[in-house]
């Protein structure tokens, strides 16, 4: 089973009307909610990971769907499961590590269980005061696609730990995702329009697929614009590599003047039969064809 087709279970056996994005916006309440789990040997190995990392990226991950919303990180909350065995050495680090990757968000709270592995669940909140939230649904023709930050690096990083070699660089990319607030910020305090956003958590292909089926339009990708690392090339980890946690947005063209320290790396055009997104010469209309990463099926 595929997430999506999970997430299309759950709205139609339950009156949830606000399942479509990586946050709920809580318009009446001002915030956007988000949750995220971080599961041992799912996301993470203990083998490949310090606690601070471990706490650092479980906490990240939440903010960037936050800053993907375009709201402000203010609070989280942290369940956590751990056996046994777990030393209080551990705990002082992961909270380090929880800490810096909150990018200022206050820590409120949370749970602590016993289990057999680590289990991590974080509930991050952000304000949306003097800002317009985005929607996956919102992209129009003629707008631009921007991205910010480097597509790949994180999945060049996780097949050097799998093969034990050592590329520091691209491992920290893969353990210590840097997250964008700044773009974030940017766009949402000053943009008019209605405007599209995601995080690229699942990889830019699917982040560009979710907006253009959710947009009812297709976008088209320049290949060559996309940036990545000189040792990154390979197609499978720039288009389709997860976890890189950067910013693609989709903005009108005359916003560009205001904002900064992105690429450009593509259009909205009104929708073409059956083709979602286009990039490197290659038409994709079906979700499979992305090669997404599959919660249900595929080990770390």
């Amino acid at each position: 089973m595929k997430e999506l087709d999970f997430i299309n279970i759950i709205k139609n056996q339950t009156s949830a009307n606000l399942i479509g994005d990586d946050c709920a916006y809580l318009e009446d309440l001002g915030i956007v909610v988000t949750q995220d789990n971080f599961v041992e040997d799912v996301h993470f190995k203990r083998e490949w990971t310090t606690p601070y990392q471990i706490g650092y990226k479980a906490a990240a991950v939440n903010i960037s769907d936050i800053l993907a919303s375009g709201g402000k990180p203010e609070y989280i909350t942290v369940g956590l499961s751990l056996p046994a065995e777990i030393s209080e050495e551990f705990i002082k680090e992961f909270y380090k590590g929880i800490e810096a990757g909150s990018y200022g968000a206050k820590l409120a709270g949370g749970d602590i269980t016993g289990g057999d592995k680590i289990f991590i669940s974080i509930t991050a909140i952000g304000s949306v005061n003097g800002r317009k939230i985005s929607s996956r649904s919102s992209a129009k023709p003629g707008y631009a696609v921007i991205l910010s930050g480097e597509a790949g690096s994180s999945a060049a990083g996780l097949k050097s730990l799998m093969e034990g070699t050592d590329r520091a660089d691209l491992i920290r990319a893969h353990l210590e995702p840097r997250l964008d607030i700044d773009f974030s910020k940017d766009i949402s305090t000053q943009i008019k329009a209605e405007y599209a956003m995601m995080d690229t958590s699942d990889g830019l292909a699917d982040a560009l697929y979710k907006i253009a089926e959710s947009s009812g339009v297709t976008i088209e990708v320049d290949y060559d614009k996309i940036p990545h690392r000189k040792d990154v090339t390979e197609k499978e980890q720039i288009l389709f590599g997860a976890e890189d946690y950067g910013l693609v947005a989709a903005v009108p063209e005359e916003f560009l003047k205001n904002i900064k320290k992105y690429t450009k790396i593509g259009a909205v055009i009104p929708k073409k039969e059956n083709i979602k997104f286009s990039a490197d010469g290659i038409n994709y209309s079906d979700y499979n064809e992305i090669k997404a990463y599959n919660h249900f099926g595929e080990d770390l």
